[in-house]
Order: structure tokens, then C-alpha cells, then sequence
């Protein structure tokens, strides 16, 4: 499994695939024996919002994908000033996007501790809990995210709409894959990415989560020739954008093609380094690198780069680096 993942907007538990199976396999032993619930639902929930809503949740999506953080905050407060609930879901979604791209664990922490206060109905709440329960297991409290996520799935499950049918499948395809050992259990896998593939095309809101989580689901099927055409279509939408060039990267690696996989995460690492310091994305960069050039045969490069992790401030974020790629690097005795 792999690595440093992506989460723009709208940033929820879709960070590293590997913490997505920790989620979904969890929620996956409590569903098995859950009973049904027995809350009511609102009348007729939606994600549709009022024009000029709508028109400023679309460009927030914009702004935070140019990396434009302040200006897409601030249409979020806009939103918010119409519709409490609404507006807060989306000022934290931007938090999120922060974290991911720009290591910023404060915003992170800040948009837990909001996402638990928010007042949302229908499908936003359902959305709330999507973002706060991706928020509680990236700050390691994986059976409380397990739990939240299963509970906006839940509110999801019924809804016709396009958009929220995509967020099911994503929660949906890994409760299926945890199941797909028991006899005569149906699994609709093929069903979810097909609808997942339709939403990443057709919502100008959510696009990027929609789009990366088919990346990860076919980087887990060993598609890796799929997963680097869905990097490519996301950067032909959102050109350069960091995070999702190191996706490419992830898929250029896995396919082999080493140089191009190198050359894409030599970049980042002096581009993280001139954004962000020595961040999180930055670490990324690095411990790919040190297995990208282990296994091009370039031992000179691989411990020029290994020879960074002895850095203090490696090791003082460590444990928010992605445990599938420390895993692997602990295997080749790279890490302590």
C-alpha cells in the first residue's frame, strides 16, 4: 500500500489508502453484527445549495485546488453566512486541504475540534461526519473515525443523488472488498467505481476526492496503468498541483518507471522545502526517494537521501507519516 495519498477538497478520510482500509475494515466488524437504526430521516435531505451558495462552494473547490487556501476560506465564509451548518462543513474541508498539502497538523486539530461543534442537517451532517471521522483517525483515534464514517454512509446509502451515492461507494467498495471472502455475498465493487468515475467527471464541488479515491482503489487492485491515467486527468484539471504530482509519482513507481517516478519527487522535495520547510509532503518525498533509487541500483543517490531521515525533525514527524511507506522502509533497514 501506498504512501502519501491525496486529500484536497473535500478533504475527508481519504488521505493514505492504508488508513482507509484501517477505517473501513474496522466499521466493517461492527456493521456485521449491527442492528438497524432507528433514527428518523429528514424529509427529502440534499447537497443542493442556493445558486449563489452553490456558485461560491464551486470556487472554493477552485482556490483550494490552486492552493489558494485564504481565498477559498473566505468563501466558505461567505456560505456561512447564509447557512451556519453548511459554511462550517466547508471552512473545515478547507482546513483539511491545508494539512494535506501543507503539513499544517494545527489546522487539522482545528478543524476536529470545529467539525464536532457544527450544526448540520441531512446530508451535510452526513458530510460533517465524513470530514470529522477522516479527522479522528488521522489523529489516531481509528475505531472513533470507524464509527463516524459508518454513521455518514449510513445517511448516505438512501440518497438518488449523484454525489451522494459517490460518497457511499467510497465507504461501500471496502466494506464489500473486507467481505468478499464469504460465500454467496454479493459484491458490487464494479458498480461503486463506475459511480464514482461518473461523479469525478460531473461535480465541480467534489471532483478531486471523488477522482483520487478511484486512484487509490485501483492502485489496491494492482492497476497501476489505471490509476496513472487518473492522475493525469486530475492534473489536466488542476495543473501541477503538488500533491497530485506525487500521486503520479506513486503510479510512475509501481509501473517501473523509476526516472520518471525520481524526477517527479526530487521536485517536490525542493518544492516542499521552499513552501513549507521540512513538512510532511517533504518527508514523503524523501523516503520515496530512498526506495525509488534502492531499486534503480543508484546506492549512491538512495543513501544520500536515506542519510536526510537522520534529521531530528524527520523523526519529530514521523508518526504522521504514512505507515504502509514506513513499514516499508523499516524492511529494508532503513528506519529504526
Amino acid at each position: 500500500m501506498n504512501n502519501c495519498g491525496f486529500m484536497p477538497v473535500p478533504n475527508f478520510f481519504l488521505n493514505r489508502i492504508g488508513r482507509i482500509l484501517l477505517v473501513t475494515l474496522t466499521a466493517a466488524a461492527l456493521a456485521f453484527g449491527a442492528q438497524p437504526s432507528q433514527t428518523s430521516k429528514p424529509a427529502q435531505p440534499t447537497l443542493a445549495l442556493p445558486a449563489q451558495q452553490m456558485t461560491y462552494a464551486e470556487q472554493m473547490t477552485e482556490r483550494s485546488m490552486a492552493l489558494d487556501y485564504a481565498g477559498a476560506m473566505e468563501l466558505a465564509k461567505k456560505v456561512r453566512a447564509s447557512d451556519d451548518g453548511v459554511g462550517c462543513v466547508l471552512e473545515n474541508i478547507v482546513r483539511v486541504s491545508r494539512y494535506d498539502d501543507l503539513g499544517d497538523t494545527a489546522a487539522l486539530v482545528t478543524a476536529g475540534t470545529n467539525l464536532e461543534k457544527c450544526a448540520s442537517t441531512g446530508l451535510w451532517e452526513a458530510l460533517r461526519k465524513f470530514e470529522l471521522g477522516y479527522v479522528q483517525t488521522e489523529t489516531g483515534h481509528s475505531v472513533k473515525g470507524a464509527m463516524t464514517t459508518r454513521s455518514a454512509a449510513k445517511l448516505f446509502e438512501e440518497s438518488p443523488e449523484q454525489e451522494a451515492r459517490a460518497f457511499y461507494a467510497i465507504y461501500a467498495y471496502y466494506i464489500d472488498k473486507s467481505f468478499s471472502w464469504v460465500p454467496f455475498k454479493s459484491d458490487r465493487r464494479s458498480e461503486y467505481l463506475a459511480v464514482l468515475d461518473s461523479a469525478s467527471k460531473d461535480s465541480k464541488r467534489f471532483w478531486p476526492l471523488f477522482l483520487t479515491s478511484l486512484v487509490w482503489m485501483h492502485y489496491d487492485k494492482g492497476d497501476f496503468n489505471a490509476g496513472l491515467k487518473l492522475s493525469l486527468r486530475g492534473l489536466g484539471k488542476a495543473p501541477n498541483h503538488p500533491v497530485l504530482l506525487q500521486v503520479k509519482a506513486d503510479m510512475l513507481y509501481r509501473l517501473k518507471r523509476y526516472k520518471e517516478a525520481a524526477a517527479i519527487y526530487e521536485k517536490s522535495a525542493a518544492d516542499y522545502l521552499v513552501r513549507t520547510g521540512k513538512s510532511i509532503r517533504y518527508w514523503c518525498a524523501v523516503m520515496n526517494l530512498v526506495r525509488i533509487y534502492a531499486d534503480m541500483g543508484d546506492k549512491e543517490k538512495s543513501a544520500r537521501w536515506q542519510k536526510a531521515l537522520e534529521d531530528q525533525e524527520f523523526k519529530k514527524l514521523r508518526h504522521w507519516m504514512p505507515g504502509s511507506l514506513v513499514d516499508d522502509l523499516e524492511s529494508r533497514d532503513v528506519l529504526d
